[in-house]
């Protein structure tokens, strides 16, 4: 069976979502306010004076992006994308220890499919969280992933350009000073349907949930 030519929306997406980590992130930040005093009282130093009290760090769990296209199994990837290699290929990344990303696309037949994976990591939980609720913010229109990292949330989009369908979903992940994106596409190039929305949703749900485990506490995957 022949393949198709790609149409420019899905040829454009060889510069994948995942760029988008680049686009000025805050990725440090400095450390904590000094600790609250607590009930006990302060223990005197030889000259009487109360000892200071030693300021903390901000709270972070990982400090470097785990191998991105070893982070989801070979057979999930050849179950969301039929006929792409499973090795996958890592995107160039100005900093390779706070923002990695992999992609995976073939055309079998006339079904194309698309899937992109990027890890970004931030200087301090409270970072995570801000650059997360901007994010969704900006995708609205998506609801809650429960039970996957501190916080999770998907949205599926389809669009069309020269009659031909694309449908697209996002799954982002929070998990401590953690972002996990996942872009999952599809379309069919015989019918110029998209395929369906629980198909896309549940693909890029299952990528992300192998994405998170992939995440390395103190160093990469």
């Amino acid at each position: 069976m022949r393949s198709l030519p790609l149409p420019l929306a899905l040829t454009a997406r060889l510069t994948p979502v995942a760029v988008l980590a680049c686009a000025g992130w805050a990725l440090s930040s400095g450390p904590a306010a000094p600790a609250a005093a607590g009930d006990r009282p302060a223990q005197q130093t030889p000259t009487g004076a109360a000892s200071a009290p030693s300021s903390t760090a901000a709270s972070k769990s990982y400090t470097a992006a785990p191998a991105p296209c070893s982070s989801v199994p070979a057979a999930i990837v050849k179950s969301l994308v039929p006929g792409a290699k499973t090795a996958g290929k890592e995107i160039p990344s100005t900093d390779t220890a706070l923002r990695r990303t992999c992609s995976w696309n073939a055309l079998k037949g006339y079904d194309y499919r698309w899937l992109d994976v990027s890890f970004e990591i931030t200087g301090s939980d409270e970072a995570a969280k801000k650059e997360y609720q901007q994010r969704v913010t900006e995708k609205s229109g998506g609801g809650p992933v429960p039970g996957v990292g501190d916080a999770g949330y998907s949205v599926v989009n389809l669009s069309t350009e020269n009659k031909q369908e694309t449908r697209e979903g996002v799954v982002l992940i929070r998990a401590s000073n953690a972002l996990v994106v996942v872009t999952y596409n599809g379309s069919d190039f015989e019918t110029k349907k998209a395929p369906g929305t629980d198909e896309i949703n549940k693909g890029a749900i299952k990528a992300a949930k192998s994405a998170v485990a992939a995440l390395r506490p103190g160093g990469s995957g």
